[in-house]
């Protein structure tokens, strides 16, 4: 091994030297008493007892230079290259003295021991247990020396109270897996852009591995306070004292300063984990997915893991990849809010697996560290954020998002029910669903409008119309790589695009001028380069497909028919029906052509979107079937588990109370599903699965889909026509 040569003498002459004069390494620790002795006399015994100490004392500190010296060492990318090119150099042999004796290709024990601790010195300290031992069990490549070093969190679990109580010092966070409640104590902490501060209510977490880790990070106090640093320690100390008994509390006394942020963490166990849990494909939804167990990310700390949160660290700790464009349009958005004459309209937009939903919840976290409640439109229908796919809402959220969308489906304000993944089918109906909402919107609060990742051909022209029919003041544009995946949505380019059901608007003349500076420049847009590792490449892992995710918020939505107390999981066929007379509602199917005769059986176990029209249904005996699809308000999806032809009722599974299922008149079936885990684990049914069959043949006719598309002309003959 070559050590570089940082110091101007050479280490041939320090060799040397040391070996001449054995007794240099005490001039130091012994200098006062050899001034203090002639220097013709000897050393008393007194003087060479203590020189013997000076000597066990130098090293035991060599023993414990390994632990300590990563935090004092710098050194510079210079001198760790030149250590692996260079030859190796000639070693030292230690002896037992302290006394050295270079010897020329020795390769004795000793020597070995000397090389690998002088190796572990230039790797920052890092032994055999540390980058190569890890790099050798899991065949990665090294990692960067920083995330190196495992983090160490001062948590303490109360077995007796079931809850884990954790110090933060101010910077310090905790990359995690799991779900838990949080509390904060003491202090202010930040989860994915919201501020948790001392007095608020509890906040549940959830961090699956379908979704990037949340972070927990302790922001400074920025409020003033009449307390000195002794009284806040002593007030953290109290508050300690309080959640902990005895034992745990002695341990974690010692890590709390007056600038410590301290947390509560609880089990989390609602509805949703219960339900979710209750199903063998699902139990492990919330432990660490296989490349970070690949890795060793999962840091081992008992007291977090009894809350059921685990630690990360490396480079899955990173959590929230933020860019620089990142950081800047959320700051640009939040001093709009602050400073805009009117409410900011927020479109966010970009291709698919460009991190718009992740920047949507961050942004509406933001948002609600200022105002009390933000306005989001949600436009994208296969994933949507607080309600099962298909449906277009318009929501006022004024809780954090603090987990992926099956942890937070709500009921929207207002919604429709389109039934289809995509808008592919019939873009007018999409459109004309998208404005009857837009009717809602009180423009009293901020609102996020989601759009798409379809942004080619006319998936492209949509986004046009959108930009155009609600004022959009501005515009998130989201790209992964080195190219934009559309066109930029500048002013100037939206001036001359053509929409769907928009056209450019005619050019003023030069004698008309802009009536205010918003007119002249249409919108702001903030470009966003997304950096994280992922970026516009679908998800191959476990529930990180569209299908899946689709699934979970289903389930999350069925998860609410759950008792809220503890208990046994009660599964979706051992509800009681409700049961609706054929002639009270019409039905209609949304995606496909079907022939009437066979619309029940179409809809039989199938997912229906509970839907009040305007007009009143009266049948005369028989099924109402409708003729055409409506858009009109939709107050929440349920099962049809089945339909009595005898007796003429349908027998309906739903969450919706039964206030607002009084006003339901029709009843939409679409092309979203039942997840395939409803219907194949059915516990508690002895016979043939219900609606489960493996005897089916598509090759009979009407057994497949017949998808109809509606309005995919090409521009140029939607144009040819208007002219005609």
């Amino acid at each position: 091994m070559k050590v570089r040569k940082v110091s101007p003498r050479p280490k041939n002459e320090q060799r040397s030297a040391a070996k001449r004069h054995p007794r240099n390494k005490w001039r130091v620790h012994n200098k006062k008493i050899r001034n203090s002795e002639p220097s013709h006399l000897s050393p008393s015994p007194a003087t060479a007892k203590l020189e013997h100490q000076l000597a066990s004392r130098q090293k035991l500190k060599l023993k414990r230079l390994q632990k300590v010296y990563p935090k004092t060492v710098a050194l510079t990318p210079e001198v760790q290259v030149k250590s692996k090119v260079t030859t190796p150099a000639t070693l030292p042999h230690v002896h037992t003295n302290g006394g050295m004796e270079v010897k020329n290709g020795s390769d004795s024990e000793d020597s070995q021991e000397w090389r690998s601790y002088a190796k572990s010195i230039l790797q920052n300290g890092m032994g055999r247990g540390g980058r190569e031992g890890r790099k050798n069990s899991s065949l990665m490549a090294p990692e960067p020396f920083e995330d190196e070093e495992v983090p160490k969190y001062h948590a303490q679990h109360d077995h007796a109270q079931n809850h884990t109580v954790l110090v933060l010092q101010q910077g310090q966070s905790l990359c995690f897996r799991g779900r838990c409640l949080l509390t904060c104590l003491s202090g202010r902490v930040e989860v994915l852009g919201f501020t948790i501060e001392q007095g608020q209510q509890p906040y549940p977490l959830f961090s699956p591995p379908s979704h990037c880790p949340l972070t927990i990070t302790a922001l400074e106090d920025c409020t003033p306070s009449i307390k000195n640093k002794k009284e806040g320690r002593l007030e953290a100390k109290a508050i300690i004292r309080k959640y902990l008994s005895s034992e745990p509390r002695k341990r974690l006394l010692s890590e709390v300063d007056s600038d410590s942020c301290v947390v509560l963490l609880q089990p989390l166990d609602t509805p949703l984990t219960r339900f979710l849990s209750s199903f063998s494909e699902l139990n492990q939804l919330f432990d660490i997915n296989s490349k970070e167990l690949r890795s060793q990310a999962a840091v081992h700390d008992p007291a977090l893991s009894a809350v059921g949160v685990t630690a990360l660290q490396g480079p899955c700790s990173r959590g929230l990849v933020v860019s620089q464009s990142y950081r800047e349009a959320l700051t640009s958005l939040l001093s709009a809010w602050e400073d805009f004459d009117r409410c900011p309209i927020i479109l966010v937009c970009g291709a698919k697996n460009s991190g718009k939903s992740t920047f949507n919840r961050h942004l509406i976290n933001s948002l609600l560290n200022h105002t009390a409640s933000v306005e989001y439109l949600e436009c994208d229908l296969g994933q949507t954020e607080f309600t099962p796919p298909g449906c277009l809402s318009l929501s006022t959220v004024t809780e954090p998002l603090l987990g992926p969308p099956f942890t937070h489906q709500r009921d929207p304000d207002h919604m429709v029910f389109y039934g289809q993944t995509d808008c592919r089918a019939d873009l007018d109906r999409y459109l004309d669903s998208l404005k009857t909402l837009w009717r809602h919107y009180s423009r009293e609060n901020p609102i996020i409008i989601n759009t798409m990742g379809w942004v080619k051909g006319h998936g492209f022209q949509i986004l046009v119309d959108l930009i155009r029919f609600f004022s959009i003041t501005h515009i998130v544009q989201l790209s992964y790589g080195d190219t934009l995946q559309c066109n930029s949505l500048t002013p100037e380019f939206l001036r001359a695009a053509q929409g769907w059901q928009t056209h450019p608007p005619a050019q003023p003349t030069l004698a008309v001028e802009p009536a205010n500076h918003f007119t002249a420049r249409s919108h702001v847009l903030l470009s966003i380069r997304s950096e994280f590792e992922a970026a516009g490449t679908a998800g191959e892992m476990r529930h990180q497909r569209s299908n899946e995710l689709r699934d979970l918020a289903l389930l999350g939505y069925f998860s609410q028919l759950q008792s809220a107390e503890p208990g046994p999981i009660r599964p979706l066929h051992c509800f009681t029906p409700y049961q609706v007379p054929h002639s009270a509602v019409a039905i209609g199917v949304t995606h496909c052509e079907v022939a009437p005769n066979h619309i029940l059986y179409a809809a039989n176990a199938s997912l229906v979107g509970l839907c009040c029209l305007g007009e009143k249904v009266a049948g005369r005996g028989g099924p109402v079937l409708l003729s055409q699809i409506p858009i009109c308000q939709c107050v929440g999806i349920g099962v049809l588990r089945g339909i009595d032809m005898a007796r003429g009722l349908y027998f309906l599974i739903t969450p919706v109370p039964p206030a607002l299922l009084r006003q339901v008149n029709c009843l939409l079936l679409g092309e979203v599903t039942l997840p395939k885990m409803l219907l194949t684990m059915q516990h508690g049914v002895e016979t043939e699965l219900p609606y489960v069959t493996t005897d089916y043949s598509f090759d009979i006719t009407g057994a497949g889909k017949l998808n109809v598309f509606k309005g995919l002309a090409r521009p140029c003959f939607g144009k040819a026509k208007m002219k005609n």
